[in-house]
């Protein structure tokens, strides 16, 4: 009888942690890596996979993709985690038996949500921990406005509970309520240290974008660092901080030089996405970002939002309906030497803010519905490209067309940093984002010539390329380029309180 389970056979192994970049056997036994060598016995699966880098599975901390559509694409990108911080799930307790019940391609987690504990508490809105829930009722100002001191005690312990459940720290939108009080987000900053739990921010509006915030978006993080000790970690710098990096990066800077635990994530691309209902999109607010409302994209029917009155009427009649966002022009070497910035800050990882599928009915068959489960996807399905493209993407423009950083070095950015991040708060962690004895078999085995992303603004669901192989605990999700369509290896990824 075979030895291992699965045996690939002469890759270039990099593992960013202990420096291995060399020519060698990875040998698999069930969910874990068995053996890393030269000449191993035969494996019951026995693949070659010369020339090509085998590493540690992409660990994405800030994926809103819970539909089976968004996972593989995730997958096909080289993605063997995916996390839901920044937003966060609550009841988290609820989100967990849900993904377990449907099985999922890829290993998952979820943060408690600060934003759904708010709408909750100050609405009296059910929710159902679902993110449907949280886009539908973003246009809501009940939950945008200063919570009384009774209403911050009960989200305050709504997130407690969530954290005595296994949520991986707490998911703050505060970018989505400028009327709450940065007081409240001490607070919560304040229990997630007491709790040894990351917070995942969704920063609170520049001074530069709007002059009468409650408080400037970048200082309010590295206070809260300074003020609780809480690990606070910006999601998605790029998008949140456009052409003000010197000054945003200068105080995170300062800020850990000073020992505050702040760190940094960031997607390779000039445009975002979100719900049409988000505060900053409202008609009167978009200058404040330099947009105009032709600068977004209604995906439900893919129309560029023609003036103020239209956008009020797709904000009225649809809040949760997503769109893209235009804020940097990915085309400009300057645009571009920028984005390249947020990637290469020190500490930064890579995240990809991926989204959940929107469904063009127009484009479906007559009397059709949305089949969650197709595969290739239908051009009836939509998404932004980050959903199938960040990792590819990452790894083209920082090791060749851009920067020229060490693969070990980019690799680091899109496993090995991720998996530290969470490290304290989940023991299990230290088991992904590496290539070793005894580590969890979340593989990658790529093209590092060819890897790429192939997915674009008008045909975002194309999957990345240069991508062999993929294994989530040890069994195949993408095996020679094609998905496996019927695995749901993925295992959920939970705090230890």
């Amino acid at each position: 009888m075979a030895e291992f389970d699965v045996v690939l056979r002469g890759g270039r192994v990099v593992d960013p942690e202990s420096g291995l970049d060399a020519v060698r056997d990875v040998a698999l036994a069930g969910d874990r890596v068995a053996r890393i060598g030269a000449d191993l016995p035969a494996g019951r699966v026995d693949l070659d996979v010369a020339g090509q880098v085998v590493t540690a599975g992409f660990i994405d901390l800030h994926s809103h993709a819970h539909d089976p559509g968004g996972q593989r694409l995730q997958a096909m990108d080289g993605v063997t985690t995916a996390l839901e911080l920044e937003a966060g799930i609550t009841p988290v307790a609820v989100a967990y038996e849900r993904a377990a019940q449907a099985g999922r391609t890829i290993n998952y987690g979820f943060a408690a949500s600060w934003a759904m504990a708010r709408m909750e508490t100050l609405t009296g809105v059910r929710l159902d921990a679902s993110l449907a829930a949280l886009f539908q009722h973003f246009a809501d100002p009940g939950w945008q406005r200063e919570a009384t001191p009774a209403e911050t005690e009960r989200v305050l312990g709504r997130l407690e509970a969530d954290l005595a459940d296994g949520a991986l720290g707490i998911g703050i939108l505060a970018g989505y309520v400028p009327g709450a009080d940065p007081a409240e987000y001490l607070r919560v900053a304040a229990l997630a240290a007491r709790a040894g739990a990351p917070t995942y921010t969704h920063s609170r509006d520049l001074v530069e974008f709007t002059p009468g915030t409650k408080v400037d978006g970048a200082q309010e993080i590295v206070r809260a660092a300074a003020e609780t000790g809480a690990h606070m970690h910006y999601c998605h710098v790029n998008s949140t901080t456009l052409r003000h990096a010197d000054r945003v990066f200068g105080l995170v800077e300062r800020a850990q030089r000073a020992g505050s635990r702040v760190t940094t994530e960031a997607y390779p691309y000039g445009a975002g996405m979100t719900g049409i209902g988000a505060a900053f999109l409202a008609p009167e607010r978009l200058a404040e970002r330099g947009l105009v409302p032709s600068d977004l994209t209604y995906a439900p029917t893919g129309e560029r939002v023609a003036d103020a009155a239209r956008l009020r009427e797709i904000r009225a009649t649809d809040p949760a309906g997503l769109t893209i966002i235009r804020h940097l022009d990915e085309e400009a070497p300057a645009d571009r030497d920028l984005l390249l910035r947020f990637l290469l800050f020190p500490g930064a990882v890579v995240a990809s803010d991926a989204m959940p599928l929107t469904w063009n009915r127009d484009s479906l068959p007559a009397g059709a519905e949305p089949d969650g489960y197709a595969w290739p996807l239908p051009p009836a399905a939509f998404t932004h490209p980050r959903t199938a493209g960040t990792f590819g993407r990452s790894l083209r423009l920082l090791t060749r067309d851009g920067a020229s950083l060490n693969l070990a070095d980019a690799l680091a950015k899109c496993s090995l940093g991720p998996a530290r991040l969470l490290e304290e708060r989940v023991p299990a962690m230290r088991r992904k984002g590496r290539v070793a004895e005894g580590a969890d078999a979340d593989l990658v085995v790529f093209d590092p010539a060819e890897v790429t992303d192939q997915s674009t603004y008008a045909d975002s669901t194309r999957p990345t390329t240069g991508i062999r192989h993929v294994l989530v605990n040890g069994a195949f999700v993408v095996r020679d380029t094609r998905l496996v369509r019927d695995a749901r290896p993925g295992r959920p990824v939970r705090a230890t309180p």
